[in-house]
C-alpha cells in the first residue's frame, strides 16, 4: 500500500510540474513580442490602443495586451490591367504600381480598415479619372504627367490614412487592335510625309546652293571683268600719257632746233651759192614727193640765174686745178650773170 501511495504521489507531481510549465511557456509566448527591423508595433489593451513600440524584444501582459506589426518601409502596391476611356472616346487598357508608405502607424490602423485595399480601390478610380481627361495622343506619350496628375487626385485622400505617396509609375497603356493598326497606318504616312518634306527640303537647298554658287560666279566674273576694265583702262592713260609727254618733249626738241637753227641763220652770213643749193634740193624734194604737184615758180628766172652761181663757183674751183677737159689750160669764166629781179640775194 505504502509502495502504491508513493508512486501516485511522484505521477501526481510531474503533471503539475507540467501543468506550471505549460502555464508558464504560454504566459511567456503572450507576454514577450519581438518586433522586427522596418516594423512597429501597435499594443492595444482590451482593444484599446496603448502604445507604438518600436523594433526590438517587448514585454506585455499576457491575455490583456495583444500587438499589431505594421511595415512601415515603402512597398510597391501593383494593380491589374482596367478599362479606362480616353476624352476621345478611345478604350485603353492600363496597369499602374505605386510606391507608398505608412507614415502614420495609428491613423493606418485605426482611420481606414484596410489601407492597402483604400489604396487599390482610390488607384483605379484615379486612373479613370485622369485618363477621361486627356486625348489618346497624350495618353501614349505624357506619362510623366499622368504620373503627377494621378499622384495629386491621391495624395490628399491617403494622408488621412496615415499613408504616403512616393511616386506612381504606368507600367502599360494597351490600345484595341483597331487602334494599333490605324496607329501603325498613321506612322507610316507620317514617315512617307516626312521623306517627303525632307527630300523637297534637300532640294530647294540644293538649287538654293547652285543659284548662290551662280551668282558667286558671276559676281566674280564681273568683278573681274572691271577689274581687268579699270588695269586696261590705267594702262592706257599710262600709255597715252608716257605718248603725250613724248610729243611735248619731241615738239619741244623741235622747237628748240627750229630756234636754234632760225638764231644760227639770223647770226650768219649765206652765200648765194649755198642759197641756189638749197633751193635746188627744196625743188628736189617737192618734184619727187608721190603727193605732190609740181609748180614751177612764177619767177622762174630765179631758179636759172641760182643754178648759172651754182656752175659759176663750180668753174671757178676746176680752174684752180689744172687744164681742162679739152687740154687747154685753165679758162677766164666770165662774170656771173646777175641774178634777176626778186632773186633773195639781191
Amino acid at each position: 500500500m505504502l509502495v502504491g501511495t508513493s508512486s501516485s504521489a511522484t505521477v501526481g507531481g510531474i503533471v503539475v510540474a507540467v501543468v506550471v510549465v505549460g502555464v508558464v511557456f504560454v504566459f511567456l509566448k503572450s507576454g514577450l513580442k519581438v518586433v522586427q527591423q522596418g516594423s512597429v508595433g501597435v499594443v492595444k489593451r482590451f482593444g484599446q490602443f496603448r502604445v507604438i513600440h518600436q523594433p526590438g524584444l517587448h514585454l506585455l501582459i499576457p491575455f490583456a495586451d495583444r500587438m499589431d506589426k505594421v511595415d512601415i518601409r515603402e512597398f510597391p502596391h501593383t494593380g491589374d490591367q482596367q478599362a479606362v476611356i480616353t476624352q476621345d472616346n478611345v478604350s485603353l487598357w492600363v496597369s499602374a504600381t505605386i510606391f507608398c508608405q505608412v507614415t502614420d502607424v495609428k491613423l493606418a490602423l485605426f482611420e481606414v480598415d484596410d489601407y492597402s485595399l483604400a489604396i487599390d480601390q482610390m488607384s483605379r478610380t484615379a486612373l479613370r479619372a485622369v485618363f477621361g481627361e486627356l486625348t489618346l495622343d497624350q495618353s501614349l506619350s505624357e506619362r510623366e504627367t499622368i504620373n503627377t496628375k494621378m499622384q495629386d487626385h491621391m495624395a490628399e485622400a491617403t494622408l488621412k490614412w496615415g499613408v504616403r505617396l512616393n511616386r506612381i509609375e504606368i507600367l502599360d497603356i494597351t490600345p484595341p487592335a483597331n487602334v494599333l493598326q490605324a496607329m501603325s497606318e498613321q506612322k507610316e504616312a507620317e514617315q512617307h510625309k516626312r521623306a517627303a518634306i525632307l527630300k523637297s527640303e534637300g532640294d530647294q537647298q540644293s538649287a538654293i546652293n547652285s543659284a548662290q554658287g551662280r551668282k558667286q560666279a558671276a559676281v566674280l566674273e564681273a568683278e573681274g571683268q572691271k577689274q581687268a576694265a579699270i588695269l586696261a583702262a590705267e594702262g592706257q592713260k599710262q600709255v597715252l600719257e608716257l605718248r603725250a609727254d613724248g610729243e611735248k618733249r619731241a615738239a619741244q626738241l623741235r622747237g628748240e632746233g627750229e630756234a636754234a637753227a632760225l638764231d644760227a641763220i639770223d647770226t650768219s652770213v649765206i652765200r648765194p651759192n649755198t642759197l641756189a643749193v638749197m633751193q635746188l634740193r627744196a625743188l628736189k624734194d617737192v618734184a619727187t614727193s608721190p603727193n605732190a604737184k609740181i609748180v614751177v615758180p612764177y619767177e622762174a628766172a630765179g631758179l636759172v640765174g641760182a643754178a648759172q652761181v651754182l656752175v659759176s663757183a663750180l668753174n671757178d674751183s676746176g680752174g684752180d686745178r689744172g687744164p681742162t677737159a679739152n687740154g687747154r689750160g685753165p679758162s677766164t669764166v666770165p662774170d656771173a650773170v646777175p641774178p634777176p629781179p626778186g632773186y633773195p640775194g639781191n
